[in-house]
């Protein structure tokens, strides 16, 4: 490959990542993890309340910070494109308690603690950047919490949180659509099971 080439590539790749960066608002998209991880440490977790009490601001707080649908389509895969409507709705709501209970479990491992924000990241995807976070671990080393923000006009939503580099997105979609292929009932299957999981 030649010098001209192979500079001619590294150049587009940087206006890729350039184009991808300007066209969001990094400041808001910060600010807006600023204040959701503020929310979930310090006004629940933190929070002198019952754990049903918390549980209640965790699903106020998850359900307008995600965006279910981007997300529940992602980790659906293909099965979205052949999933019934019905199924559709069903899954993101099963999907949306599984992870409320999951993650107002998982905040408490950040209780007495501070998010330290490490700037932003462009993403390859329109409309999209990453947030960098750290939380200092008392006897480890911090925990690299990475947040993938989607904003659209003046609305920003998270639609993956990436910890110690394995994304929750990609992970659920993983083993949501190997279920699926391996389950006589497809679909209804899978929601069948997650319902299980949060029943126990």
């Amino acid at each position: 490959m030649s010098k001209k080439i192979l500079f001619a590539l590294i150049g587009g790749l940087m206006l890729v990542c350039s184009n991808a960066k300007a066209d969001i608002d990094t400041a808001k998209a910060e600010a807006f993890i600023k204040e959701v991880t503020h929310e979930g440490i310090v006004e629940i977790i933190n929070a002198k309340a019952t754990q049903a009490e918390k549980d209640a601001r965790f699903e106020k707080l998850f359900n307008s910070a995600l965006d279910l649908k981007f997300i529940g389509k992602f980790v659906l895969g293909r099965y979205w494109r052949t999933a019934t409507e019905e199924q559709r709705e069903e899954f993101i709501d099963v999907y949306r308690k599984l992870n409320v209970q999951t993650w107002s479990k998982r905040f408490d491992e950040f209780k007495g603690k501070e998010f330290v924000f490490k700037g932003t990241s462009p993403s390859s995807s329109k409309g999209q950047i990453f947030v960098n976070t750290i939380v200092p671990m008392e006897q480890a080393q911090p925990a690299s919490v990475i947040w993938r923000v989607k904003q659209d006009g003046e609305t920003f939503k998270i639609v993956d949180i990436i910890i110690e580099n394995v994304s929750l997105a990609i992970t659920a979609r993983n083993e949501y659509t190997a279920f699926i292929k391996k389950s006589p009932d497809g679909i209804n299957g899978l929601i069948a099971d997650l319902k299980k999981k949060i029943s126990q």
